[in-house]
């Protein structure tokens, strides 16, 4: 089971559910939550970039064993400077120019591309019980994740709930009363791109509709203005998702297109 963020502050949990939340602050991305003391934890701090595009800056994963930093072009376990491929008891960390990927034997494997996108795949004997930006993972989308008691939580709200509170932050909430355009005039588009020949293997493994109001919510955010970033973070995704589900996607970049 899979939990990710990418592009234009799209998260998916572990139970399916596709929220955006434009958060800039540390976040307890996925930990787990059941017992006294926590067998591990994924903290992410979030940032914008130089052309003002959302980024993870670095993430803190937290075992009982170890502690890895990761920043791009940087590993860091247990306080010193590791060089890749690592490999210790229970840990294995590779990189690359493109992706840092981190094999832990508890039973979790994080891969981040150093810049927008980061995958953590968890042991299903997790379920039920993680907290953080990927939910519960109890198998039930919305349950319990934006539901509590008779409220029923915002996006935002739930993930202004995830932040981790450090002395001296500076950061500030995303406001919760933003609501989200409905930006229909971009399903067409949207579809044609996520349903072209290259994806063909992926439409039975994912749930198509959610990239493509992630892909209207990219095309609203972009205001016209067709930076790579706009287009190509959903469509990446949805071809890196469906490559994990078994799938075998197409090529679908071009020289003119991503």
């Amino acid at each position: 089971y899979v939990c990710s963020t990418w592009g234009n502050n799209h998260f998916k949990t572990f139970d399916g559910d596709i929220y955006q939340f434009p958060g800039i602050c540390e976040y307890n991305f996925v930990s787990d939550c059941q017992e006294t003391y926590k067998e591990f934890s994924v903290h992410i701090q979030r940032g914008l970039n130089s052309n003002n595009h959302p980024e993870i800056q670095y993430i803190l994963l937290t075992t009982q064993d170890f502690t890895v930093y990761l920043q791009p072009k940087l590993t860091v376990v247990d306080g010193q400077i590791a060089k890749t491929p690592y490999y210790s008891s229970g840990l294995l960390i590779e990189s690359s120019d493109i992706y840092t990927k981190v094999y832990a034997k508890l039973g979790l494997i994080l891969i981040w591309n150093q810049e927008d996108a980061l995958l953590v795949e968890l042991d299903s004997k997790f379920s039920n019980q993680t907290c953080g930006l990927c939910g519960d993972y109890n198998g039930i989308p919305v349950y319990n994740e934006f539901i509590s008691g008779v409220a029923s939580y915002n996006a935002i709200t739930y993930g202004n709930l995830q932040k981790i509170s450090k002395p001296n932050d500076e950061c500030e909430d995303p406001d919760e009363t933003l609501a989200l355009p409905s930006c229909n005039e971009h399903r067409d588009e949207c579809e044609k791109l996520l349903t072209s020949s290259a994806f063909d293997d992926c439409q039975s493994r994912l749930n198509l509709e959610m990239y493509i109001q992630a892909c209207m919510q990219d095309k609203c955010a972009c205001n016209g203005n067709e930076d790579t970033f706009c287009l190509c973070s959903t469509i990446s995704e949805y071809s890196r998702q469906c490559s994990h589900a078994g799938g075998r996607p197409g090529e679908w970049r071009t020289e003119s297109f991503c």
